[in-house]
């Protein structure tokens, strides 16, 4: 198939790529968490294509992503904490599942009578849904379970040849992807991202989380990226739990291996296979950067083994800890 890359971005060629959607096509395009692969929600067909192009179980549920809040009336049951929920987090990177409208097909939601749905706040993510005029089906834009990707080279490596048509818009802002909340039988969180579960607290106080966040998920998933492998570069990752002095002493002598650390390794990242992921004290940097600097491991042919450090459970911190022990397939070495 021969993938057609739009790097001039407008109502003419967003209006050509909202055509390819209606008409059954598969488009990745940008949005402020990662780039998504998009169908559309409404077409069967149009789902399980975008499962074959990722090699993506058909158990797993796609997120489909609308242009209002408002506009998930169509698709799925509201009730009011959902739009209390809207109107402070959308649009923007929170996906509330809720049970789902006939129209939506079993192929979108992985046979569950439930479906995810989220209004993204990327200009260009924003105005595209609007001219397809339908729900856009969106996993993340690579090959299932690598590393998501954050700039359109991640799309143009993973899927070109696969797809239809790449939207090359810029790189995303937030780096993972959004958080999932389930609403019933009770709140619970899913997915870690940049909404908090200390902010939804404020709109959910008896929010659960679950423990699929940071831990190997049994059964069938209730929403993306509940997988027990996912977010993996080509060399095995292995996290390090113990004080910096600790897992600074343990990598001084690994010099063949990756590492992931912080930016205030400075001796560390003297070595060739280190890279920065960010700040210690800034989970926000390490979101952003984290699968763009896990991808950069697949470029070197020599790693076999990357380190990285046991981020902070809290705030955004939960988010980048949730990919990490994922991409590890939570093996976790510790050095207390």
């Amino acid at each position: 198939m021969d993938t057609k890359i739009i790097y001039d971005i407008n109502d003419t060629t967003l209006t050509e790529a909202a055509q390819t959607i209606r008409s059954g096509g598969l488009v990745a395009f940008p949005t402020e968490t990662v780039y998504g692969l998009g169908g559309n929600a409404l077409d069967p067909t149009a789902a399980n294509k975008i499962y074959k192009a990722k090699g993506r179980p058909s158990n797993n549920p796609l997120i489909i992503h609308l242009a209002r809040p408002e506009d998930a009336e169509s698709y799925c049951h509201t009730n009011e904490t959902y739009y209390k929920l809207a109107e402070r987090f959308m649009p923007g990177p929170l996906t509330v599942i809720l049970p789902k409208r006939d129209i939506v097909p079993y192929e979108v939601t992985g046979g569950l009578d439930t479906v995810a749905v989220r209004v993204p706040s990327d200009r260009v993510a924003h105005r595209f849904i609007e001219l397809a005029g339908v729900p856009v089906a969106a996993p993340s834009a690579n090959l299932s379970t690598k590393p998501s990707p954050t700039m359109a080279g991640h799309v143009i490596r993973d899927l070109s040849g696969s797809i239809d048509m790449i939207i090359a818009g810029d790189d995303c802002d937030i780096g993972v992807e959004s958080t999932i909340i389930t609403l019933s039988p009770v709140p619970k969180l899913l997915r870690p991202g940049l909404v908090t579960v200390e902010e939804l607290r404020e709109i959910c106080p008896d929010i659960e989380i679950s423990d699929a966040v940071l831990n190997q998920h049994q059964g069938r998933p209730e929403s993306p990226g509940m997988m027990y492998k996912h977010y993996s570069p080509r060399a095995n990752v292995v996290l390090l739990r113990g004080a910096d002095e600790a897992r600074q002493a343990f990598l001084a002598d690994k010099s063949e291996c990756g590492m992931l650390c912080y930016d205030e390794d400075t001796e560390l990242l003297k070595n060739r296979y280190a890279l920065a992921v960010g700040s210690k004290d800034s989970p926000k940097e390490q979101a952003r950067n984290l699968f763009a600097k896990l991808r950069e491991f697949d470029d070197i042919e020599d790693i076999k083994t990357i380190y990285a450090p046991m981020t902070a459970s809290d705030g955004i911190g939960l988010a980048v800890l949730n990919r990490l022990i994922r991409a590890a397939g939570f093996e976790i070495l510790d050095l207390d």
